[in-house]
């Protein structure tokens, strides 16, 4: 584009792209614009626009063409510039009111929040936005969703920060933080029970936590924090504002990960966490999943969190392993996509106990990764209803899969010859009563394990071959599949014993 466009061109293109039937004419319209956007005078073109606010689709080609010019093309500015676009930006933001649509909304947000990361001059931006627009109510719509997206953009691949900008920014949002809470409350204070808007303050704040920027003095005393809480352990909180509160709580643990400089934030979340129990169990008999998920992330973060803790202290203070039970109900859930989220955990938990290397130690958590193996195996069953061998493109074998890797690297803390031989005396317990699936998932977690047992063990594995060789024809095809494959792990311990397989 060689030339600035006139305002009536502009106009013309967003008509022929919004309201033309014509097909070809709207490609054409479309490619056009597209090409105004990637050319120097798109700055000024969406500048105008939006001080003429015409109409929604012209004002929202204006922000969206702004906030992609700030994120992607502000080097084409000289330094010189950036403080008119800041007041330009301000003055249509403070134009912003409950009529605007969201989509305009956000991306204005976007637009200041980029400019303000990536526009070294504009110290305490944070400070100045909380100023500029916080002492009316009727920006305050606009000011949560500007300062939800501020911190969420500081690690956006877009703007390409360096880890000093990114560290300069973040003290910078520290500083404000204070001012944060005070808006925050203030908003809280003025919505009562209506969830969209307290959804949209936990946001926020879950945003502030996620880069670590609430430091503990400003909101452990504060009516903020038991707040999402108390909205989870509702039995009607709405979905939306169940997820907004978990995610909050969630990105509050992560922030506590450093206990030195956040123990009394920790004990708050610690507290908050261990009122839920019964609330998950409501989401359970409710069959909602979606509550029981958002539960299960938040057990999961606070083992994560606290989980050196547990491991240098089990059972003390940080350490208290009622954690575990925590994410042990949730494995129990019925749905494995619930005890799916877990896994990580029991990795970080096993690497943690791998480096101690202490059998004293690994004594602590031994009944937890027995229940934990026996809540697997029951996940691990295939519907009764299934034919022929595993589908490898099956979600389901996925997840098999995945319980596979995770028992062979925790199972070193319960002890693999202890793991077998408890399956295998589950296997024994069964009857010609019962299922095959469950005789099938019995075989696939000895299957997980059986390539740690030493071929010193004399006792179990040959009853184990004795009875998967003699097995009859007529078992189902996926458990004479996993019996196969469970003989094939132990093919080490066949070396040392060629004898039994002759026989």
């Amino acid at each position: 584009m060689d030339s600035a466009p006139s305002l009536e061109t502009v106009f013309q293109a967003l008509e022929a792209l919004y309201r033309n039937p014509d097909v070809v004419g709207k490609e054409k319209a479309s490619v056009w614009l597209g090409e105004l956007q990637k050319s120097v005078y798109a700055w000024q073109i969406a500048d105008q626009l939006l001080q003429l606010n015409q109409d929604v689709e012209s004002c929202y080609f204006a922000a969206q063409t702004m906030r992609t010019k700030i994120q992607y093309a502000f080097h084409e500015l000289p330094v010189t510039s950036h403080e008119s676009l800041r007041d330009s930006l301000m003055n249509h933001c403070m134009k912003i009111s409950q009529e605007t649509p969201p989509v305009i909304v956000t991306q204005l947000c976007l637009a200041l929040a980029d400019l303000a990361l990536q526009m070294a001059s504009w110290k305490n931006a944070a400070t100045d936005l909380l100023q500029k627009f916080g002492a009316n109510v009727q920006h305050w719509h606009f000011l949560l969703e500007l300062l939800t997206v501020m911190p969420e953009e500081i690690n956006s691949r877009s703007l390409r920060l360096g880890t000093n900008r990114r560290n300069e920014i973040t003290e910078g949002l520290v500083a404000s933080s204070a001012l944060v809470v005070q808006l925050l409350t203030a908003v809280f204070d003025s919505v009562g029970d209506e969830y969209r808007a307290l959804a949209k303050v936990f946001r926020c704040l879950g945003s502030w936590f996620s880069v670590c920027a609430m430091p503990q003095d400003n909101i452990v005393h504060s009516k903020l924090l038991p707040a999402p809480f108390q909205a989870l352990a509702k039995p009607d909180c709405p979905s939306h504002l169940h997820e907004a509160a978990a995610d909050c709580v969630c990105s509050a643990l992560y922030a506590s990960e450093d206990l030195k400089k956040n123990v009394l934030l920790a004990h708050a979340l610690m507290e908050g966490v261990m009122t839920l129990p019964d609330a998950y169990h409501a989401s359970v008999a409710t069959e909602d999943i979606d509550k029981s998920v958002n539960f299960c992330r938040i057990f999961t973060e606070m083992a994560e969190s606290f989980l050196e803790m547990m491991v240098s202290t089990p059972g003390q203070g940080f350490g208290d392993l009622r954690t575990l039970d925590l994410l042990l109900t949730c494995v129990g859930h019925h749905q494995y996509e619930v005890a799916d989220i877990t896994f990580n955990l029991w990795y970080s938990l096993s690497e943690c106990l791998y480096k101690e290397n202490s059998p004293h130690l690994n004594e602590y958590f031994k009944p937890y990764i027995q229940r934990l193996i026996i809540a697997l195996c029951h996940h691990c069953q295939f519907d009764p209803d299934h034919e022929g061998i595993p589908d490898d493109s099956d979600e389901f074998v996925d997840f098999r899969g995945r319980v596979v890797e995770l028992v062979k690297d925790v199972v070193f803390i319960a002890g693999s010859s202890s793991v077998f031989t408890q399956m295998f005396e589950n296997l024994k317990s069964q009857s010609s009563e019962t299922s095959w699936d469950l005789s099938e998932a019995t075989l696939f977690i000895m299957y997980a394990v059986a390539k740690n047992i030493v071929p010193e063990e004399n006792t179990i594995v040959p009853l184990v071959l004795q009875a998967v060789l003699g097995m009859p024809d007529t078992a189902h095809l996926a458990v004479r599949f996993t019996s196969i494959g469970l003989v094939g792990e132990l093919n080490e311990w066949i070396e040392h014993h060629p004898q039994l397989i002759g026989q």
